[in-house]
């Protein structure tokens, strides 16, 4: 009886056995295809191709030595006056109520506006307050379905362009970049 116990337990010990080899292989085959879509999804999307990083150098260095030259040789360049200059303004966040029938939507967006003019910042903190009423008034008017789509979107920055544009009494805002839109 004893012969037929051990002789039970190595035959039940072997399929055991055989399952965590399975197994093992199993998750090492799986680590290994995981392992190489990671490594190819970091080549395809993440990682910086040599050719189009430097081909845009050498560009600009061909810019720079030709208004070089047009400045030796006494000619104007095609630098903007200081007037002209834009720059890039943030505005603050704001959070709205959507005009939906349930009134349980609510949009957060964050703005940051491109301005022309030599002192782009100080123009936009004196106009802050209006701004912001323009913006709350502007986006608290919308519904869900007025902003769900990229069309939408687009047509709304050119809306705020023009708002803001008629706040500063000319075409100083050029741009109006969302660098966050949350719809809740």
């Amino acid at each position: 009886m004893a012969k037929e116990k051990k002789e039970q337990d190595k035959t039940q010990e072997e399929p055991k056995k055989k399952s965590k080899l399975k197994l093992i292989i199993i998750l090492l085959v799986a680590l290994g295809l995981l392992g190489g879509g990671g490594y190819f999804a970091y080549k395809k999307f993440f990682a910086t191709n040599k050719k189009t990083t430097e081909a845009p150098k050498e560009k600009d260095t061909k810019k720079e030595e030709k208004k070089k030259d047009k400045k030796n040789k006494g000619e104007q360049t095609e630098e903007q006056p200081p007037q002209l200059q834009t720059s890039l303004v943030q505005l603050p966040t704001i959070i709205v109520n959507l005009a939906d029938p349930l009134g349980k939507r609510y949009l957060k967006v964050s703005i940051e506006i491109e301005v022309k003019g030599k002192d782009p910042g100080k123009l936009v903190e004196e106009k802050m307050p209006m701004i912001k009423d323009t913006l709350i008034m502007l986006l608290s008017s919308k519904s869900f379905d007025d902003l769900n789509s990229l069309e939408k979107k687009y047509a709304l920055k050119m809306e705020i362009a023009q708002r803001l544009n008629q706040i500063f009494e000319k075409p100083i805002v050029t741009k109006v970049y969302f660098t966050e839109f949350l719809i809740q």
